[in-house]
């Protein structure tokens, strides 16, 4: 890999970890139309490093009160004794899910799910989904009934979220577009979806970066120039994520998702044109 291709992927990687359209499928598409090689799931999990700092900076408050009431509560022997050890809690339950089905299904995950075929219709698929949400979100709004705030997010919202968050394992799926849809599907308002969707991701991105830079580390170290590339990307990433979260909060506060799935399914219909026509190989 090279420095440019690096900061390219950086740059990918930043932006579409957090709006709804799928880092990975973008990290498996972009290489394919610039005919390079595919950077592999291994390389997605890392450079996660820099997106999961974007959002530990950006939700440092939030994350340091959720983390002291977490563990005072163990202490005390009172761990849901408030709500910001409840939210911990429900974190961790939450991440349970998205664990469990990545070890199961690891090796499909890393190979046959990375074909551009399951990128374009988890692409169009969760499209739909989403756009579908939207609609019950509408009709809610179109009756005078009220949406969710972060505060009222209990266990039910918290484990289906996390149950939902394991489809984002499926390239093209999306972590922050899966988790956004369960929770606008649970009448949470759009901009609560987001924070907790970023919230719960902490876990599994963090889990999923250290294991793969630990199975990976005897390459990197070996070789200066991939090691470089590899940081290049990951710091590219995290300034970029950062400035993404930023973006995705202000603007899901009076904005739908509509601009989002639109270019989903753009996407997808042209990745599958593409496939079709023969420019593209799986």
């Amino acid at each position: 890999m090279t420095l440019v291709e690096a900061i390219l992927l950086g740059i990918a990687q930043g932006l579409t970890e957090f709006l709804p359209i799928s880092s990975s499928a973008h990290l498996r598409i972009i290489p394919a139309l610039f005919g390079w090689d595919d950077p592999g799931a291994s390389f997605t999990a890392i450079v996660q490093i820099g997106t999961l700092v974007a959002v530990i900076l950006y939700f440092r408050n939030d994350i340091v009160v959720i983390s002291k009431a977490f563990f005072d509560g163990i202490v005390r022997g009172k761990p849901l004794a408030t709500a910001e050890a409840k939210m911990g809690w429900m974190i961790a339950a939450g991440t349970l899910p998205i664990v469990i089905f990545g070890l199961l299904f690891k090796t499909e995950i890393e190979t046959s799910l990375r074909s551009l075929y399951w990128v374009s219709g988890a692409l169009i698929g969760l499209a739909l989904l989403l756009s579908v949400a939207e609609v019950k979100i509408k009709k809610r709004l179109q009756m005078g009934m009220s949406l969710k705030s972060m505060e009222d997010i209990g266990w039910k919202e918290a484990l289906v979220i996390g149950l939902v968050q394991s489809i984002a394992l499926i390239p093209g799926s999306s972590r922050s577009g899966v988790t956004i849809t369960g929770g606008l599907f649970l009448h949470l308002s759009r901009e609560a979806a987001a924070r907790f969707s970023f919230l719960l991701s902490l876990p599994s991105v963090f889990a999923a970066a250290i294991l793969q830079l630990y199975k990976t580390w005897g390459n990197i170290s070996s070789s200066p120039e991939s090691a470089t590339t590899l940081a290049v990307a990951t710091l590219v990433a995290g300034i970029v994520g950062y400035a993404a979260i930023a973006f995705l909060l202000n603007y899901l506060k009076g904005h739908t998702t509509t601009i989002f799935i639109l270019y989903r399914l753009m996407a997808g219909i042209g990745v599958l044109y593409l496939l079709f026509t023969g420019v593209l190989q799986p």
